[in-house]
């Protein structure tokens, strides 16, 4: 639910803030006092389009800031936010901040963190249902209504198998459409395919083997450069008169004299007996390394030949010999496919017939279901709009099955809800044929229309936050008081916010504010108060024409109903007939 409204410079709002609570909540005041202020804040937060318009006279922005408190509520919400790249909710509250500006920079945030208006659009759509002359009004939309048909008739597990065998159609449609191609394409592509395969295997490929060639492959083609160097280090070591060894020979006669001369010196001997040694091992070393080196044309040619192929195979089918195995594996794989494409096209049609059996099984028993609930909900969906002031109206749920068609063509898989297309048609007066709700004209009719179907299906509704606009047009008398206990009945099972200018409507909300305009230092400003006790019994008196201990009298007596009021009929006619649609069904 909606627990804090923040609008600060949008409109004649300067800056409040308004803490709402869960149930029923009315908000009136005069005409013009600002009440759509509230509705257009609420948009703005949801992520709705707006201009510098909006702005307040000489601010340089303004802000909304909302928050939902949604624990309880059953919508996936956090893993939305996280596949957006957002936090998820902490203590179950969502953060909602727009801000405008007057240079025209929009600013949106979820939870601190910055986000687009089209993921502030999927949230509204989500958590709040603005009825009136808004946008939000979900119901219109023919895939919502079949939503809440098959939500009123528990019909949900049903339509989750039909939707997964759609879904396993649409894969079999797909691999069989790689499956099936003309012969000439196919046999093309088995012999490249093939060639691919010959090619890549002919080699005998390792991922490390390219390393290791390009290593010898310096090696043997510096061989006599390697030979020459190694036959010359050898020189000097040990081979020429002036070599290293034989120098290290005259410094050993020159330490032994001088040991004989001061015994001191001994250590300096030892020194040069471990260096000579370590020519001498060095020279060995040097030998066995000089005498692997050939010079070997037949070897280096080998070893370029086996680059260029390994060059070649890597331009063709990857940047390294990893990536040109893997390729050939994958081809291999897919011409094994192809090779055995008959008895796999046999398989997959199979498999299409099993699932298509089973779609028009679940289908049918979809249809069946929905057509044994749709009597039940539109008479409790016509009660209700009796109860609002459409005593001579009609209401009907029209519903259209479209044939099963047999195959596994993805292009003519039937829609994941089933083969029924439904629409709720409504005519307000008699002698009128029904029309979508979405023709309907008059935004009073559309509103106690929605109302009505509010109320019948207030517990398989989703959505937090409902919000009623202009429900009392063209109304009165005990239908007021009737829109009045509705609202209070809705808010049993949803956060229900409604802008009246009825007091019958008023009185039975649980949380009442009214909406004024004030005047200061020359400036028109909009405040929202909450009303209790004596101020709330002086606004509804307003409403009832004003001052007087009449209207006073009135206004209790409306408060005073409103409490003692008990739970709807309908409430009780709607639960019986619930069970009997689940005992028709079986359950």
């Amino acid at each position: 639910m909606l627990t804090n409204l923040r609008i600060k410079n949008l409109a004649l709002v300067v800056d409040l803030t308004l803490e709402l609570q869960s149930g029923y909540t009315a908000v009136t005041g005069e005409t013009g006092a600002g009440k759509s202020i509230l509705i257009g804040a609420i948009n703005l937060a949801l992520g709705e389009r707006a201009d510098r318009g909006l702005i307040r006279s000489g601010a340089e922005a303004c802000t909304v800031e909302a928050t939902f408190d949604l624990r309880g509520v059953d919508l996936p919400i956090d893993s939305f936010l996280i596949e957006n790249g957002l936090e998820a909710c902490e203590d179950g509250l969502l953060i909602l901040k727009r801000t405008l500006t007057a240079a025209g920079t929009n600013r949106q945030f979820i939870n601190g963190s910055p986000t687009t208006l089209s993921v502030l659009a999927t949230l509204g759509n989500w958590l709040v249902d603005i009825h009136g002359p808004y946008d939000h009004q979900s119901l219109f939309r023919p895939a919502e209504q079949l939503n809440l048909l098959d939500g009123f008739g528990k019909l949900e597990s049903l339509r989750h198998s039909f939707a997964e065998a759609v879904q396993r159609l649409a894969a079999l449609a797909t691999a069989r459409a790689e499956l099936i191609v003309d012969d000439i394409t196919h046999a093309r592509r088995v012999e490249l395919l093939r060639h691919q395969v010959r090619e890549i295997d002919a080699a005998r490929l390792r991922a490390e083997e390219e390393e290791e060639l390009q290593l010898e492959y310096r090696r043997v083609s510096n061989a006599a450069r390697i030979l020459e160097l190694g036959q010359a280090a050898l020189r000097r070591l040990s081979e020429d008169d002036d070599s290293l060894l034989n120098a290290m020979g005259g410094v050993g006669r020159a330490f032994l004299e001088l040991k004989r001369v001061d015994p001191a010196a001994e250590p300096l001997g030892v020194l040069h007996e471990q260096a000579t040694a370590l020519l001498q091992e060095l020279r060995t070393d040097l030998d066995h390394y000089v005498e692997r080196i050939s010079v070997d044309p037949d070897r280096l040619q080998q070893l370029e030949e086996r680059l260029n192929l390994v060059q070649s195979l890597k331009r063709k089918y990857g940047h390294t010999l990893a990536e040109v195995i893997a390729f050939g594996q994958a081809a291999a794989r897919e011409l094994q496919s192809l090779e055995d494409r008959a008895s796999h096209l046999s398989r997959i049609d199979e498999q299409c017939r099993e699932v298509n059996d089973q779609l028009r099984r679940l289908g049918g028993e979809l249809t069946r279901a929905r057509r044994r609930v749709i009597p039940v909900l539109q008479r409790l969906i016509a009660a209700e709009l009796a109860q609002l002031g459409f005593r001579q109206s009609h209401f009907e749920i029209a519903l259209v099955s479209a044939e099963p068609t047999a195959g596994g063509d993805a292009a003519t898989a039937p829609p994941a809800t089933g083969f029924d297309q439904v629409e709720f048609l409504f005519a307000p007066n008699p002698g009128e044929p029904p029309r979508p709700l979405r023709a309907i004209a008059s935004s009073g009719e559309m509103a106690r229309v929605m109302l009505a179907l509010k109320t019948v299906l207030a517990v398989q509704d989703s959505v937090p936050l409902l919000i009623f606009d202009e429900v009392d047009a063209n109304i009165g008398g005990d239908t007021a008081q009737t829109v009045g206990r509705k609202m209070r009945e809705i808010g049993r099972h949803r956060q229900v916010l409604c802008i009246t200018h009825l007091a019958p409507v008023a009185a039975c909300a649980s949380q009442h504010f009214a909406v004024s305009k004030t005047v200061q230092l020359e400036r028109t400003s909009t405040r929202i108060d909450r009303l209790e006790g004596a101020t709330r019994i002086d606004e509804l008196a307003r409403m009832l024409g004003g001052p007087g201990e009449a209207a006073g009298q009135h206004a209790r007596a409306l408060l005073a109903a409103a409490e003692d009021a008990a739970a709807p009929r309908n409430t009780r006619a709607s639960t019986a007939a619930l069970k009997s649609t689940k005992t028709s069904r079986g359950e």
